[in-house]
C-alpha cells in the first residue's frame, strides 16, 4: 500500500517506464553505443570521384539510359501537359539527359538506408547502385589509407609518447628595424592613446599603468605564502602534474633582457640613420657654403677695384695736380664702374660719391655757360651723367627726393642757380631765347625742377609783364610772347587770359570795323581762348560795333557803296555764323529787300535786276548761304520778284522777262536743294565713317538710300508708285506726298508743276 500522507516524489526527467519498456531501452541502447573504429573495414574509406567536365552520350553512358522510359512523366496523365510541351519547345528529348550536351541524370537520386545510427560514413561508402554507374571512382587503396591515419592521429595521443620539440621563432635585424620604422611614425591619435592613464583591477592588488602598452608586458608571478598546489585548478585530478620548471619572474627578466636588447637595436639604427642624414645634410652645407665663400671673393675682389677706381678719381681731383680729371674722363670711370661692376655700383651711394666727385667737375663745366645765348650747351654730357646717376628705383620724379637720387641733386644745386640767374635778368617780351633754352633742357632734366622752374621763375615774371602791358600804345602784340610758352605751360597761362581780355575790351571801346588792326590782334586768340569765352568777348565787343557799321550801309543799286559792307564781311571767321546771320537779318535785308520792291514798281529793267540779285548773292560764301535764315531772304526776294512779273500782265514788259525770272527762280532754288543734298549726304558719310548712327551695313550709298533711312528713323511710308512714272521718273509716295528723284534733288508734285525741295522740308511736309 502507498503512503499518501509522504511528500510527493517527482520523477528527474520523462515517464517512469514500466518493466517490459525498460527491456527494450536496454536493447536499444546496446545498438547505440559506437562502432570502434578498429571494427570499420578498411576499405570503406573515402575515394576520390573521377568527375569529369562536360559529359557527351557518345562518351559516357547512363546506366539508367536502358530503363524503360515509359512512365517517365507519367503524372501528366492528370494535368494538360503544359510542362512536357514547355521541355521539348526548349530542346528537350525523351530519354537523353538535361543540358547543352545532355549531361544532366535521367533517373531521380535515389536514396540508402544507413545501418546504425553513427556518422556519414561509419559504416562504409553510402553511395548507391546508381551514382556508381553515374560517376565512376578511381580507387586509391594507399592514399585513402594514409588520409585515414593521419586523421585518425589527430584525435589520440602519440603511441610513441615522445614530447614534442619546441618551436622557437628568430627574429633577425632588419625585422627589428623595421618594426622600429614602423613604430616610430606614430599617428596623432595613436601617440594620444599611449599617454591613456590605465587602472588594473584584474589582479589582488590595483595596479596603475600609464599606457596601454604597459599591460603588454605584464607578467603573472605566484602568490606567495601559497603552495604551488594550490595554484592548479580544482578540475585537475590525480593526473595532473605538478610543473617541475616553473620560474615566471626569471622569464619576465629575460623577457626584459630581450625587449632591451631589440630596443638597443632599434635605438643605433635610428641613430645611425641620424648620422647618414646628418652627413648628407653637413655635405649640402658645405657645398652651399663654398659657393657663398667663392662669391664672397668675388665681391671683395670687385670691391677692391671699384676702391682702387675711386681712389684714382681722388688723387686726380686735388688741386695742383700733374694730371687733373675731366668731366668726360669722369663719365667714363663711372660708366666702367656701371658696365663691369654694376651691382656694387648700384648698391653703393652714389649720392655721396657724386657729391664728392662730379658735383665740383660740374660746377668748372659750367662756370662761363650764358644760358640764352646757347642754350643747348652741356646737354649731351647732362644727358650722360642722367643714365649713370639717376636712381632706376625712383619711379616717380614729381617729388624732390634729393636723398635718394644723385642726378636730382645734381641738377637742383649746381645746374638750378645757373637758371635763376639768367631767369632773374631775362625780359619776358624777348621769350624766344628763354623758350628754346627750357625745350632744349626739358627731357633732361627731371620733371619736378621744370615745373619749379615755370610755376616760381617764369609764370611771376610774365604775370608782372601783362599787367605792365597796354594794348593801345604797346607796339608789339601780346600774343607774340605769350603764345610761344603754350606748348610748355599750357594750362597755367590761363591766369594771364582774364586780364587779357579785360585791356583788350577796354581798347576796343573806341574802336571802329574800319581799323582792321584790331582783327589782327584778335585772331591768334581764338584758338587760345575757350570756344564760350571767345564767343562772349566777340557779342560783347565787336558784334555791336559790326551792327552799328551795317546799319549805316546805303544800298543804292544805281551807285553802291561796299566798304561797309566789307568790313562787316571779314568777320566772318571771327564771330559765329549765327551772330553774323543776325546782324544781316536786322541791319542788311530789310534795306534791300524795301529797295528790291521800290525798283519793282518802277518799270525796271528784269535783267539789271537779275544781275544786282546774282552780285549781291555772290557777296556771301556758301556756309552762310545754307543758313535757313538767309536762304529765306532771297526765296523772298525771288517770289517778289514772280509776284511783280506776274502781277504787270496787261502793262508794257520787256520780252522775255517772265521766263527769264522764272527760270532764275527755278535755276536758284535748284542749286540750294542741290546743295542740302551734297551736305546732307556729306553728314551721312562722316557718320558712316565715324561709326555713329546706323550700322555699317545701313549705311546709305545714294540718295535714294539717304531718303529711305530718313523714311525709318521718322516712320513714315516710303514706296514706289507702281505704274506711274514723270518724264522717265519713278514716283514715290513719301507719306501722302508724291516725289520724284533726278540727279540728287526730289522734286513734290505741287498744284501745276515739280516744285524741287530739300530732305529736311520734305520730312516737315509728311509730317
Amino acid at each position: 500500500a502507498r503512503d499518501y500522507s509522504a511528500p510527493v516524489n517527482f520523477i528527474s526527467a520523462g515517464l517512469k517506464k514500466g518493466a517490459a519498456e525498460e527491456v527494450d531501452s536496454e536493447d536499444s541502447d546496446d545498438d547505440e553505443k559506437p562502432a570502434k573504429q578498429e571494427d570499420f573495414p578498411k576499405d570503406l574509406g573515402p575515394k576520390k570521384l573521377k568527375t569529369g567536365g562536360n559529359f557527351k552520350p557518345s562518351q559516357k553512358g547512363f546506366a539508367g539510359g536502358t530503363k524503360s522510359f515509359m512512365d517517365f512523366g507519367s503524372w501528366e496523365r492528370h494535368t494538360k501537359g503544359i510542362g512536357q510541351k514547355l521541355l521539348q519547345k526548349m530542346g528537350y528529348v525523351p530519354g537523353r539527359g538535361l543540358g547543352k550536351n545532355a549531361q544532366g541524370i535521367i533517373n531521380p537520386i535515389e536514396a540508402k538506408q544507413r545501418k546504425g545510427k553513427g556518422a556519414v560514413g561509419a559504416y562504409g561508402s553510402e553511395r548507391t547502385t546508381q551514382s556508381l554507374q553515374d560517376f565512376p571512382v578511381a580507387d586509391s587503396e594507399e592514399e585513402a589509407e594514409e588520409e585515414f591515419q593521419k586523421e585518425l592521429s589527430q584525435w589520440r595521443k602519440d603511441p610513441s609518447g615522445s614530447k614534442k620539440k619546441p618551436k622557437y621563432s628568430y627574429k633577425t635585424v632588419e625585422e627589428l628595424k623595421a618594426k622600429g620604422r614602423i613604430s616610430k611614425k606614430l599617428t596623432a591619435p595613436q601617440k594620444e592613446l599611449s599617454q591613456v592613464k590605465v587602472i588594473d583591477m584584474t589582479g589582488r592588488e590595483q595596479k596603475v599603468y600609464y599606457s596601454y602598452s604597459q599591460i603588454s608586458h605584464k607578467h603573472s608571478v605566484p602568490d606567495e605564502g601559497l603552495p604551488l598546489l594550490a595554484q592548479l585548478p580544482p578540475t585537475a585530478g590525480k593526473e595532473a602534474k605538478v610543473p617541475g620548471f616553473a620560474l615566471p619572474e626569471l622569464e619576465h627578466n629575460l623577457q626584459l633582457l630581450i625587449e632591451r636588447t631589440e630596443q638597443e637595436i632599434i635605438q643605433s639604427d635610428r641613430q645611425l640613420q641620424y648620422e647618414r642624414d646628418m652627413v648628407v645634410s653637413l655635405s649640402h652645407e658645405l657645398e652651399k657654403t663654398a659657393e657663398v665663400l667663392a662669391h664672397e671673393e668675388r665681391v671683395i675682389s670687385n670691391l677692391s677695384k671699384v676702391l682702387a677706381l675711386v681712389e684714382e678719381c681722388e688723387r686726380r681731383m686735388q688741386p695742383h695736380g700733374t694730371d687733373p680729371l675731366t668731366l668726360d674722363e669722369c663719365a667714363r670711370i663711372f660708366e666702367t664702374l656701371q658696365d663691369k661692376y654694376y651691382e656694387e655700383y648700384r648698391l653703393a651711394d652714389r649720392a655721396d660719391l657724386a657729391v664728392a666727385i662730379v658735383y665740383p667737375l660740374v660746377k668748372d663745366y659750367f662756370k662761363d655757360w650764358h644760358p640764352l645765348e646757347d642754350g643747348s650747351y652741356g646737354t649731351q654730357i647732362i644727358s650722360k651723367w642722367k643714365s649713370l646717376l639717376e636712381n632706376d628705383q625712383l619711379l616717380s620724379h614729381s617729388s624732390q627726393d634729393l636723398s635718394s637720387d644723385a642726378f636730382h641733386r645734381l641738377m637742383w644745386e649746381v645746374w638750378m642757380p645757373f637758371v635763376r640767374n639768367v631767369v632773374a635778368q631775362w625780359q619776358p617780351r624777348n621769350c624766344d631765347p628763354m623758350v628754346d633754352f627750357l625745350d632744349s633742357w626739358a627731357h633732361i632734366i627731371p620733371v619736378w625742377i621744370l615745373d619749379n622752374i615755370l610755376d616760381q621763375l617764369i609764370f611771376p615774371k610774365l604775370q608782372k609783364e601783362v599787367d605792365n602791358w597796354n594794348p593801345l600804345t604797346d607796339t608789339v602784340p601780346i600774343h607774340s610772347w605769350i603764345h610761344p610758352w603754350l606748348p610748355l605751360m599750357q594750362a597755367r597761362l590761363e591766369p594771364l587770359y582774364s586780364p587779357v581780355r579785360s585791356k583788350l575790351s577796354s581798347a576796343l571801346q573806341k574802336w571802329h570795323p574800319s581799323d582792321a588792326s584790331a582783327k589782327l590782334i584778335l585772331q591768334p586768340w581764338k584758338e587760345v581762348l575757350t570756344p564760350g569765352s571767345w564767343e562772349a568777348f566777340m557779342l560783347r565787343n565787336i558784334v555791336p560795333k559790326l551792327g552799328m557799321c551795317l546799319g549805316e550801309l546805303v544800298i543804292n543799286p544805281h551807285q553802291q557803296h561796299m566798304d561797309a559792307f566789307y568790313w562787316v564781311m571779314d568777320w566772318e571767321g571771327m564771330i559765329s555764323v549765327s551772330s553774323l546771320v543776325g546782324l544781316l537779318e536786322k541791319h542788311f535785308f530789310p534795306k534791300w529787300l524795301q529797295v528790291l520792291c521800290s525798283w519793282l514798281s518802277n518799270s525796271p529793267n528784269y535783267e539789271e535786276i537779275t544781275k544786282w540779285y546774282l552780285g549781291w548773292k555772290s557777296m556771301f560764301s556758301d556756309q552762310v548761304l545754307a543758313h535757313p535764315s538767309v536762304k529765306d531772304k532771297f526765296n523772298e526776294a525771288l517770289d517778289i520778284m514772280n509776284r511783280a512779273v506776274s502781277s504787270n500782265v496787261g502793262a508794257y514788259m520787256q520780252p522775255g522777262a517772265r521766263e527769264n525770272i522764272a527760270y532764275l527762280t527755278h535755276t536758284e532754288r535748284r542749286k540750294d536743294f542741290q546743295y542740302e543734298a551734297m551736305q546732307e549726304r556729306r553728314e551721312a558719310e562722316n557718320m558712316a565713317q565715324r561709326g555713329i548712327g546706323v550700322a555699317a551695313s545701313s549705311v546709305p550709298m545714294n540718295f535714294k538710300d539717304l531718303i529711305e533711312t530718313k523714311a525709318e528713323e521718322h516712320n513714315i511710308v516710303f514706296m514706289p508708285v507702281i505704274g506711274k512714272r514723270h518724264e522717265g521718273k519713278q514716283l514715290y509716295t513719301f507719306g501722302r506726298i508724291v516725289i520724284y528723284i533726278d540727279r540728287g534733288v526730289v522734286f513734290v508734285q505741287g498744284e501745276k508743276t515739280w516744285v524741287p525741295t530739300s530732305l529736311q522740308s520734305l520730312i516737315d511736309m509728311a509730317k
